[in-house]
């Protein structure tokens, strides 16, 4: 008997033996709140129901009244996209409390971008783990620009002072990202 033959297969919830851990999501009000904060911090939604559709498309099911009550809760308002359709937004976090709607991908890139040509001073990498050094007080606005890209090789970021650490998905990807942030910063 297999150490985790205890732990049976449940595959109405998505806990089988073979379910992919790297996509694995709890399935708590939270989870689903910060997975609709990313949604519309980075794509237009002008609906709950377009919401409810991309929410499917990531295994996260929730009817229209959960869904109504969790824009509530995160303050979520509709407001004129550039386009000058409504769409929802959320509260920008930090200094300005405009509802802003989301920022396309390209603009988040190119800020990342700016950000590494001007903060950047060294990327180092060991497996899945890049260290971004920057000039001291700086890491923060590093990591932050990189969690606001989401960039589908980084797991997440952790700033110090003037260190980033990123991680990877993937085991071995670090020196592939950390390749990536030193090209981004020379371009610029």
């Amino acid at each position: 008997m297999k150490a985790n033959d205890n732990l049976g297969n449940f595959p109405s919830l998505g806990l089988g033996m073979n379910a992919p851990a790297a996509n694995a999501q709890p399935a708590t009000k939270t989870a689903r709140q910060a997975r609709i904060k990313a949604l519309l911090k980075a794509t237009y939604v002008r609906s709950q129901s377009e919401l409810a559709e991309l929410l499917a498309l990531e295994g996260v099911q929730v009817t229209q009244a959960t869904l109504s009550r969790d824009l509530v809760e995160l303050g979520a308002i509709r407001v004129r996209g550039e386009d000058g359709g409504l769409v929802y937004a959320l509260r920008s976090e930090g200094g300005d409390p405009t509802p802003k709607a989301g920022v396309a991908q390209e603009v988040l890139d190119a800020r990342l971008a700016k950000l590494c040509a001007e903060l950047l001073v060294t990327a180092e990498s060991s497996a899945n783990i890049v260290v971004l050094r920057t000039p001291p007080g700086a890491a923060n606005f590093l990591a932050l620009a990189i969690d606001h890209s989401v960039l589908p090789a980084i797991l997440g970021t952790i700033a110090g002072d003037d260190t980033v650490m990123v991680i990877t998905r993937d085991p071995n990807g670090g020196e592939a990202v950390a390749n990536r942030f030193l090209e981004m910063a020379a371009v610029q």
